[in-house]
């Protein structure tokens, strides 16, 4: 499976693509191995820049992510709440027909975080939990990098 990494203001992100899809993104761990990177990880890798640089909204990538059934709906509610907004579990569980426990639960199972915006989903009653590395800190800083919360 072809990897290609970067860094980014929120640490090193591993981005893996397989059979022209982006499967996942790893934050901070192990470097992918040295390799000619495909044309996909590079255009992911530029796309993901921009977004730190606030020159880019929106991803134009495929995306694939291997989940159950309920996770994938989960997934795809995610993928369509607009940058520098936010949904709560409830709104998103009420969308999706999935209790709000188990969108929590595919938020923190998310292959593909920053794509697929898993911080953009928020308790009712503050920010709930993020399953990168540093936690709920990142996730304020994502929302504030676009403007869904000012800090």
């Amino acid at each position: 499976m072809p990897r290609l990494s970067l860094d980014s203001p929120v640490g090193r992100l591993t981005l893996c693509e397989e059979d022209g899809f982006i499967t996942g993104l790893i934050w901070g761990g192990k470097t992918a191995e040295p390799g000619e990177p495909t044309p996909l990880l590079l255009r992911a890798k530029r796309e993901i820049a921009a977004y730190f640089s606030g020159k880019r909204r929106d991803f134009d990538l495929p995306v694939k992510p291997d989940g159950s059934p309920a996770e994938i709906k989960v997934w795809q509610a995610m993928a369509a709440i607009p940058y520098g907004e936010t949904r709560t579990y409830g709104e998103i569980a009420k969308a999706t027909g999935v209790n709000a426990r188990a969108v929590g639960q595919a938020c923190g199972r998310n292959p593909i975080p920053i794509l697929l915006p898993c911080h953009r989903v928020v308790a009712a009653n503050g920010l709930g939990g993020f399953s990168a590395p540093g936690g709920v800190d990142w996730k304020g800083k994502l929302l504030v990098l676009e403007r869904a919360l000012l800090l």
